[in-house]
């Protein structure tokens, strides 16, 4: 330890700045031009991404981020900034945030760590289940961004957490709260990020994490295993997908004698635009629309006491 200068850095994905179009515009091009992201050549998409997506889906994807703006700004970077300054609390090293895309970046975040005079980084992406296109998009931004130094840190890197008994322990407490509140539902939906399924086809092994999260949940809720349901959500584009869809599975539920549902998005370590306009609100509507009568959705974790000891002990196996 004597040393040994650790620093962690948390990342997350990034947000938009402001919620008008030119903001979206400019978050939009840079997330969509990631080769994790979308892995269509460059001849292909480029043409498609800025002739025809960023002009037409900008102006819609404003308007959402409207919903849920905050007075403090985005919701995903207000909770992202408190998970740092109160981890910053927990340890005796820096801690500082950077998001792959957008503000505040991963090169501003390297640099303050490498002027603190960090040369042991600590990389937590707060992702709990590993994809090539979360996780590995973060180690190869990290990299590229190096490439630029004479003298690289020495890396650990969290490829990601989804069996880590912490988080589902946080996960847990953050149901049975909800249905202390509300009664338990009739279904618990456990909702992820989808990825199209030619990824999973390559090798990403996101599924199978999710799949881990959910039965390590399963085996420690006071709730019967077949009345969870694990579905997979913001698909975009008209490639297949990873199913069953949340959205669908919603419309479906009422008319299998479903009324009440609570659902649960454990892969978003902050509560964002995928979990608070198209959970909350338009699921919500969907569900309502075709016949359920109760919806709750469970926040994430954000910045709560459980979500930051998990942190504090990702980094202390590390350090220690």
């Amino acid at each position: 330890m004597s040393n040994r200068n650790y620093g962690v850095l948390l990342v997350n994905l990034g947000t938009p700045d402001e919620p008008t179009p030119a903001a979206i515009r400019r978050y939009l091009a840079q997330f969509l031009s990631d080769r994790r992201v979308v892995d269509i050549p460059a001849l292909i998409w480029k043409p498609l991404l800025h002739g025809v997506i960023l002009p037409f889906r900008s102006s819609r994807v404003a308007k959402l981020y409207e919903e849920i703006w905050t007075e403090e700004g985005s919701p995903l970077l207000v909770y992202s900034i408190r998970q740092q300054k109160r981890l910053s609390e927990k340890l005796n090293i820096p801690v500082v945030l950077g998001m792959t895309y957008g503000s505040p970046s991963l090169h501003q975040a390297v640099d303050t760590l490498l002027q603190q005079g960090v040369d042991h980084f600590i990389i937590l992406p707060l992702y709990p289940q590993y994809s090539s296109t979360t996780s590995a998009a973060v180690f190869d931004s990290i990299s590229k961004i190096l490439q630029g130094y004479r003298t690289i840190p020495h890396l650990n890197f969290i490829r990601g957490y989804a069996r880590h008994p912490a988080y589902i322990a946080a996960l847990k407490e953050t149901v049975e709260q909800s249905f202390e509140k509300h009664g338990q539902p009739d279904r618990l939906i456990l909702s992820y990020h989808g990825i199209p399924e030619r990824l999973v086809n390559m090798g990403d092994i996101y599924p199978k994490d999710c799949l881990a999260t959910t039965e390590f949940l399963s085996q420690v809720l006071d709730y019967p295993p077949d009345r969870i349901m694990m579905t997979y959500q913001s698909r975009f584009g008209r490639l297949p997908w990873l199913t069953p869809f949340t959205d669908k599975t919603m419309a479906l539920l009422p008319k299998q004698g479903v009324k009440h549902v609570q659902v649960l998005c454990p892969g978003f370590a902050s509560d964002c635009l995928e979990t608070l306009e198209e959970i909350k609100q338009q699921n919500k509507v969907v569900f309502l629309g075709a016949g359920g009568k109760k919806f709750e959705y469970i926040p994430a974790l954000n910045d709560n006491g459980a979500h930051i000891s998990l942190f504090e002990q990702l980094v202390n196996n590390i350090i220690r």
